[in-house]
């Protein structure tokens, strides 16, 4: 796959060379196609496992890698806006793909290599990673449980992790343990391999569908070329982590307005109290309507803002210039933080008041609009915002660093 003139090259990333227009031609048909069933598959706990093989299929994991290596060249101000359609379309199906977007990131921002070779061939070959970083048992990052130890000419995984994302739909999961000494490693294991248990024990109220319930691992194999040093992770990943959600975020917003819309149209009466007797024509009902509209707004600009600073890290990073790149890392930081802030509160504000516009009937079990709320305060729980407002004013107040353990396992997790 590396030619002579790509081997003097520092990454696989290039500059981006896909039209909105273009990705949304090939992608819009798949999302609508899921959309489609979205209701009932969230009624009944269904898992989309067709849905994930429609995208495959499409190419979505591979809409990151730069067209000259076989994917569509999207910007990671691109990527977000489609995964953010893909979550008005069904915000579970588009969580499931944050962690085989983050790695498929990782690869491209990897100095080229036979090994790396052949990652990209896996992705272009429709080849699904999930994972979780995430420790069982209230473990954390700071006393890792899970190993990842040299046997012979391969490695060994072996642990307990929670929060495994995307794992019933991957063909690789993406593990983090404890390798020699005080060296902490990423290993990409085959999830078909038998010392691999995932169980859906995943109980939230919300993300349903998402697989993220428990992984156990047994001495399950890892190649050469398939395990990295946590610490030399692409630098934007915890920002890409939060990022990806965001755009989850956004999606769901603009459900909740495209929902209520839908379910304003189809009042047949109104409150003796009303405006109008006719609710679509009360301009009350439409105020609500209008301040969703602000939310999902918000949202969409908050999202673009995360995911261009994103797009500014990757660029240094390809350009091989480090101080521009560190001094990048930490505005996109800030952006993100500030991004959180915003897109979360747009989400909740959103999933909530829309139902300031309907009747009883809009708390039908037959629409389940409550499933936008419940996704939203979900996905809202995996990185509190409690914290975003205070760090982001010690900054502008005191210039104390936004992100202070910037070393510790490849500038952060998975935004859990």
């Amino acid at each position: 796959m590396t030619t002579t003139d790509e081997k003097t090259a520092l990454t696989y990333l290039r500059p981006a060379t896909a039209t909105d227009a273009g990705l949304s031609a090939r992608f819009q048909p798949v999302f609508d196609r899921i959309a489609e069933g979205n209701v009932p598959r969230e009624k009944d706990r269904v898992f989309p496992y067709e849905q994930v093989s429609w995208l495959k299929e499409a190419g979505f994991g591979r809409v990151r890698i730069p067209a000259e290596h076989g994917g569509f060249g999207a910007s990671l101000a691109q990527t977000f806006a489609l995964l953010a359609d893909l979550a008005e379309a069904d915000a579970n199906v588009a969580h499931v793909w944050r962690n085989h977007l983050a790695f498929v990131e990782d690869r491209l921002n990897a100095a080229p290599s036979a090994a790396n070779d052949r990652w990209i061939r896996r992705f272009l070959d429709g080849e699904f990673v999930g994972g979780g970083w995430t420790e069982a048992n209230n473990g954390t990052f700071a006393n890792l449980k899970t190993t990842v130890r040299k046997d012979g000419d391969r490695w060994l995984v072996n642990g307990a992790k929670f929060y495994a994302t995307g794992s019933l739909y991957a063909d690789w999961l993406d593990v983090l343990g404890k390798g020699d000494g005080d060296s902490v490693l990423t290993a990409l294991v085959r999830r078909e391999h038998p010392g691999v248990e995932l169980v859906d024990d995943w109980t939230g109220f919300g993300q349903r569908t998402t697989a993220s319930g428990s992984a156990n691992y047994r001495d399950v194999p890892a190649e050469e070329g398939d395990v990295f040093p946590a610490g030399e992770r692409f630098v934007y990943q915890g920002q890409f982590y939060q990022t990806a959600m965001l755009s989850v975020l956004a999606g769901i917003t603009r459900a909740a307005l495209r929902d209520g819309i839908a379910a304003l149209k189809a009042r047949g009466r109104n409150y003796p109290q009303g405006l109008d007797p006719e609710p679509a024509a009360d301009a009350q009902l439409l105020q609500v309507i209008g301040q969703v509209s602000a939310h999902a707004f918000a949202a969409r600009a908050a999202l673009r803002a995360s995911a261009g600073s994103l797009d500014l890290v990757a660029a240094a990073h390809a350009a091989g210039d480090q101080v521009i790149r560190e001094q990048r890392v930490l505005e996109a930081e800030v952006v993100t933080a500030q991004a959180q802030l915003a897109v979360i509160d747009a989400a909740l504000q959103a999933t909530t008041t829309v139902f300031d516009a309907l009747g009883a009937s809009g708390v039908s079990e037959n629409r389940l609009l409550d499933r936008h709320w419940r996704n939203a305060r979900t996905l809202a729980s995996h990185n509190p915002r409690v914290y975003k407002a205070r760090i982001l004013g010690d900054w502008l107040v005191n210039g104390k660093d936004p992100v202070p353990n910037l070393a510790a396992l490849g500038r952060g997790g998975q935004g859990d």
